[in-house]
């Protein structure tokens, strides 16, 4: 699943006129940056939730969904926070364990086996109820880091409220669908349900081997448009089916 239903205010000037996920990054959407990953990752089905600009997502789609890559849209009339979004695409997703990336997710794989594939070594249901792709804060440059989890040796993941802890979360996660039981029916964080999955023992992370950036505001855009790609940034209509 990619959730792709928020404004992206802190994006502006760049989401006054497309949602998150088509800003521009080395002159793609962020969207097929991610989709491009997903199908090389052996993906078949996204679900991809909508609401500020959704229209736009889904006219882009009509001509650059991957081949061999179907796309389900989950529509939101109001918008239903990072879990609630997900627990009203399950049906969609089917029962078992799915990926889940934010919109504005943008990673490069390190140099051997690419992360999704990783993640997928890793996942172990016996143990997991969420496994979580880690950004080291300090091999952050370009962005800025945010220290939301430490890491024990067993993988298993503590947040740290004071933000001082050795790794962030990339948004790129591995999610059981039984964690949405006894959650609200309408709007709440996602990150209400890994508070669970951590008080049970049962939130874990891998350690990302490539660069993520944290692309939060257009200052971070820029940056990674400029220092990764030599420049390249928004150049056309997000609603052009070129």
């Amino acid at each position: 699943m990619i959730l792709a239903a928020g404004e992206g205010r802190r994006m502006r000037p760049l989401t006054a006129d497309r949602p998150k996920p088509l800003v521009s990054i080395g002159g793609r959407p962020i969207l097929d940056h991610a989709l491009g990953k997903l199908k090389t990752a052996g993906i078949e089905h996204v679900v991809i939730n909508l609401h500020y600009k959704g229209a736009l997502i889904e006219d882009y789609l009509a001509d650059h969904t991957p081949p061999g890559m179907s796309v389900a849209f989950s529509r939101e009339e109001t918008v239903l926070d990072t879990g609630g979004g997900i627990k009203k695409a399950l049906p969609l997703l089917g029962q078992d364990p799915f990926f889940a990336i934010n919109g504005d997710s943008f990673w490069i794989d390190g140099p051997s086996v690419p992360a999704l594939d990783r993640m997928a070594a890793a996942w172990n249901p016996d143990r997991m109820d969420m496994l979580l792709l880690l950004q080291p804060v300090d091999r952050m440059r370009l962005t800025t880091g945010i220290g939301d989890y430490d890491r024990a040796p067993n993988g298993r993941l503590t947040l740290t409220p004071d933000h001082r802890g050795g790794f962030m979360w990339t948004s790129i996660r591995i999610v059981k669908p039984s964690v949405f039981a006894d959650t609200p029916a309408g709007p709440f964080s996602f990150l209400e349900v890994m508070d669970r999955a951590e008080t049970a023992g049962r939130l874990y992370g891998l350690v990302h081997d490539g660069d993520w950036h944290h692309l939060s505001t257009a200052a971070d855009v820029a940056a990674v448009n400029h220092h990764v790609f030599g420049g390249a940034g928004v150049t056309s209509s997000p609603s052009t089916k070129a």
